[in-house]
């Protein structure tokens, strides 16, 4: 059994990021429409890339729910633009994006991102903006990981679910866009996977 199954981005977007099975060869990697055919009981974890068809995510409610509800993990990247699961609400953009409001602070430590500097996710390249700029609200009861701006607005959370199950959000583009840097983000994708599928730490 892989460790997470990849959801592939809509046709024609994301093409320009690195290949996951590079660096973390325990995976498997479905079509994006072909997620409602998936058999979910296979995988600990379901990894979605911000480019999703979040109208076609929605049809799938129960799916979903059934999958985490079975003590599943859901990774989600990107803006919610309508609430595709109950724990969801959305995006709320910056309203300024000055070099302060795009600085990144980490609330929590996690094993997600072990080792990585927050200074090197909030400049990517020597520019800022590339890791949040707003984020997805949290239910009552989540961890915040990381804050965008001095209001520390929470741009990545983890909940754990009264039913089963857990989601991590990140309110910014796929974390494995960092799978193969020179810097201590390319530690993300690994921990990531090794967190989501329960076979690395949890806390």
């Amino acid at each position: 059994m892989a460790s997470c199954l990849f959801l592939q981005p809509i046709k024609g977007a994301g093409n320009d990021l690195p290949d996951v099975g590079d660096y973390v060869p325990d995976i498997d990697v479905v079509g994006h429409y072909d997620l409602e055919t998936a058999d979910l009981s296979r995988y600990p974890a379901l990894c979605l890339p911000a480019h999703l068809d979040q109208r076609f995510f929605g049809s799938l409610t129960s799916k979903i729910e059934q999958f985490l509800n079975g003590g599943g993990t859901l990774v989600f990247n990107g803006h919610v633009a309508w609430p595709m699961l109950p724990e969801f609400q959305p995006f709320v953009p910056l309203n300024r994006f000055s070099l302060e409001d795009l600085q990144i602070h980490r609330l929590t430590d996690h094993p997600v991102f072990e080792g990585v500097a927050t200074e090197e996710l909030t400049y990517r390249r020597g520019v800022a903006g590339f890791y949040a700029r707003g984020f997805n609200p949290p239910p009552e009861g989540a961890v915040n990981l990381h804050g965008v701006g001095p209001d520390r607005l929470p741009c990545d959370w983890v909940y754990e679910r009264p039913s089963g199950g857990r989601i991590f959000m990140h309110a910014g583009n796929d974390l494995w866009m960092y799978v193969g840097s020179s810097d201590t983000t390319a530690r993300i994708a690994p921990q990531l996977c090794a967190w989501a599928s329960g076979k690395g730490p949890q806390q």
